[in-house]
């Protein structure tokens, strides 16, 4: 079956979606975007994933291309036709079509463009997890990583360097010396006190991880201590266990930083027990409100 894409209210062959030239999320990266996990034919989390959307459209000060109401209905239609039951949709939506020019184009709607696909299922027992490797490198993005926007070269640049030092993932570091987050992911340590770690979302330094907000509700309804603070590369290879998280990776363990073992160099029980609380939670839908938190009317 070919895939199904949504682009401006068509639904397209995927291989024949396309946006205009000067579509401005193409020749500038206006635009924001947002990836929702898919469980056993739910989406996880879907309504903080569209409060979050619906930030970052109003810190660029871009339009709702349609109602959110409607935005569920296209989403369910998409993700309906390309057959998907465990998988992802991604979003996207820039500020238009418009003769290029740096300043904003008057009168121009919002392009919308969504596409599905689907993906094996992970169990939530994986005996044979034998972690992930991850690199430190200097985090050279613009000030405000919170935006989720489409502009992601420097993420590109790190991931790249991750990969072809044979990690997979890149943490990045900011001119104090202290992890922000992953090229992609959330970055996690967990003390030798048992303390569950990350940073926090003030300054803007990072971008508020819908599956990072799920771990933290989980861990105070699951006995587990977590602490929100700056950590350094030094601290998390002197920690017990270290991980990451992201919608669409969920949650893997770090077992070694710049070459180096973390902890006794295998994935840890704070992360085993992690991901069994969170896939039992995903399957039903996601672990955060059910209803809108952040409800105001679309800019016109």
């Amino acid at each position: 079956m070919s895939r199904i894409a949504y682009v401006n209210g068509q639904y397209v062959l995927h291989g024949e979606a396309a946006v205009h030239i000067e579509d401005r999320g193409y020749q500038f990266a206006d635009g924001v975007y947002e990836v929702v996990d898919i469980a056993n034919g739910e989406l996880v989390d879907e309504e903080p994933h569209l409060d979050r959307l619906d930030r970052s459209l109003d810190e660029l000060r871009i339009a709702w291309p349609m109602s959110r109401r409607a935005m569920k209905l296209v989403m369910r239609q998409v993700i309906a036709r390309n057959l998907v039951k465990n998988g992802m949709i991604y979003i996207q939506i820039t500020r238009g079509v418009a003769p290029r020019d740096h300043g904003f184009p008057a009168g121009v709607p919002s392009s919308l463009v969504m596409t599905a696909k689907s993906t094996k299922p992970v169990p939530a027992e994986q005996p044979d997890d034998q972690g992930i490797a991850v690199i430190s490198t200097p985090d050279i993005r613009w000030t405000r990583p919170d935006i989720k926007s489409v502009a992601l070269l420097p993420n590109i640049l790190c991931k790249q360097k991750a990969r072809e030092a044979g990690a997979y993932e890149a943490w990045l570091v900011d001119a104090d010396g202290y992890v922000t987050e992953g090229s992609s992911t959330n970055a996690w340590i967990v003390t030798k006190n048992n303390e569950v770690v990350t940073r926090g979302t003030g300054g803007n330094a990072i971008l508020n991880g819908i599956t990072r907000q799920a771990f933290i509700k989980l861990m105070a309804t699951n006995g587990l201590t977590f602490v929100e603070r700056k950590f350094t590369v030094a601290e998390a290879l002197e920690a017990k266990e270290a991980f990451i998280s992201a919608s669409t990776t969920r949650i893997k363990a770090v077992v070694r930083i710049d070459g180096k073992p973390v902890g006794n160099g295998h994935p840890g029980e704070t992360v085993a027990k992690l991901r069994r609380i969170y896939w039992a939670a995903a399957a039903e839908g996601g672990i955060l409100p059910k209803q809108p938190t952040n409800i105001r009317e679309p800019r016109a």
